[in-house]
């Protein structure tokens, strides 16, 4: 029988117990809630994790969760390249939590959840626009070639489905931190070979 290539989150709550779950979303996402049993392995070091789960889809089935189904999707069709077989949670934690499904948060989590990544982006894209335009009206016109920059880095994102801007993002310390209770991807990579 081939697998689905996407769970809803109903579909996955049945099907949670012979599925290995990865959270591909930053340490601090992660840390602020995600699917019951989950493991941590951030979209931009998953190239580090393929081996250990190539051998978790073979052992019974892969789901792969992000917030809302982008970068899970993208984790899905990376993992694809290298020949791993994974399924994408459509709607991501977001669409689990929206159907009444628990989130589990480690130990000694901050209680005050991070942002979305999406939602960083947003911000951070937005205040940038607005930034260049001011300067451009109140300091010189030159100013606004920030805005322009910022406006066709985002219609490159869309294009290419990629996001510069997330990626600089994920590295600041709040959404890296793995004080927060997240755990470090050496620890969710040695969880992996000893569920082998």
């Amino acid at each position: 029988m081939n697998e689905p290539l996407s769970l809803d989150a109903d579909q996955a709550r049945e099907r949670l117990a012979e599925l290995t779950v990865v959270d591909v979303r930053t340490p601090g996402e992660y840390a602020s809630g995600h699917v019951p049993g989950a493991l941590n392995v951030p979209l931009d070091r998953l190239g580090r994790a393929v081996p250990e789960l190539r051998e978790a889809a073979a052992r019974g089935g892969l789901l792969v969760v992000c917030q809302s189904g982008g970068r899970s999707a993208d984790a899905c069709a990376r993992l694809a390249a290298h020949g791993v077989a994974a399924i994408d949670l459509a709607g991501g934690t977001s669409g689990w939590a929206a159907r009444g499904h628990g989130l589990d948060r480690p130990a000694g989590a901050a209680a005050k959840p991070v942002w979305a990544m999406d939602r960083q982006v947003r911000l951070v894209a937005g205040s940038l626009v607005l930034l260049g335009l001011a300067l451009g009206l109140l300091v010189h016109p030159a100013f606004q070639l920030l805005s322009a920059g910022v406006a066709g880095g985002l219609v490159f994102s869309a294009l290419t489905d990629t996001c510069g801007m997330a990626l600089m993002l994920g590295k600041l310390p709040y959404n890296r931190a793995t004080k927060n209770g997240g755990p470090t991807l050496d620890a969710t990579l040695a969880r992996l070979r000893q569920e082998a």
